[in-house]
């Protein structure tokens, strides 16, 4: 919305733009308004103030009042829907053959009132945004997965346990085993700890969100060995990267088999040749 002293202004550039030569459009143009817009502020030898703020509009005729607003609280507030929201209240309202207001209406005037919030009895944690972590050098970060190998059969998988140092892109620790588990990751990290020699340093493990990243056997051995859990954001599919990335290296050799590994032997066999 352009003020009046704006206008004005604005009027009398393109009046010495146009008288001096220049096309009407293209001295409006510059300006960013329209031709119509120009002609209407000239109007009657004089440039309109803009009427839109100070108009004088009806209220709409469904509007609430103060009466009903305030039997829309003591609707809400009664002991029966103290902790129901409007999404629930109307629906039982109408169940008894009573109309109050529609649903955004409740919502609207319990706004007003400032009891727009939680109205249940359990409590919504605030969890704390993922911390960041960089890594200046190798043993700061691990990043760590598992994924699945094809067996014999169809329904039948090995695990690949794989342990990632994302400064040097260093496999640090892999394993393979027939089922998923905290205790098998435990077992996996105290082994990559001693074989990079690094118990005495303050490492951060980054993982997603499953199930054996965050067993109760695991994180006992995290807090025992002093190495820091990280987590990716629930429920985002590339959380991990580096492990993803990794996995998919592994399963793209064109020596990689997808017809499935005929025993665990065969596929830790196969690991090695591609870990080292």
């Amino acid at each position: 919305m352009i003020s009046h002293p704006d206008r004005q202004k604005a009027v009398r550039l393109i009046t010495q733009a146009i008288s001096s030569g220049a096309p009407k459009y293209k001295a409006c143009k510059e300006l960013g308004i329209s031709c119509k817009t120009y002609n209407r502020w000239i109007s009657i030898n004089s440039v309109k103030k803009d009427g839109r703020p100070i108009a004088i509009r009806p209220a709409p005729e469904n509007k609430l009042s103060s009466e009903e607003k305030q039997i829309i609280l003591k609707t809400c507030n009664k002991t029966e829907f103290a902790s129901l929201p409007p999404t629930q209240i109307v629906p039982r309202l109408a169940d008894n053959g009573v109309y109050i207001g529609s649903e955004s209406s409740f919502y609207r005037v319990l706004k007003e009132a400032g009891q727009q919030n939680h109205r249940g009895r359990a409590s919504h944690a605030r969890r704390k945004p993922p911390e960041s972590y960089c890594a200046s050098g190798p043993c700061q970060i691990w990043s760590w997965d598992i994924t699945w190998l094809p067996g014999p059969v169809k329904g039948i998988f090995f695990y690949l346990y794989m342990i990632i140092d994302i400064y040097s892109r260093k496999i640090v620790g892999w394993e393979i085993y027939d089922k998923e588990s905290g205790d098998n990751a435990s077992t996996l990290i105290q082994k990559a700890v001693i074989k990079e020699q690094c118990s005495n340093n303050p490492i951060v493990l980054h993982s997603d969100n499953g199930s054996p990243m965050k067993a109760a056997t695991f994180l006992e051995t995290l807090r025992r060995l002093e190495i820091v859990a990280s987590y990716s954001r629930p429920r985002v599919s590339n959380g991990n990267p580096f492990s993803e990335s990794l996995f998919k290296t592994c399963k793209y050799r064109p020596e990689y088999t997808g017809k499935g590994f005929k025993t665990i032997i065969a596929a830790r066999e196969w690991s090695v040749s591609f870990v080292n």
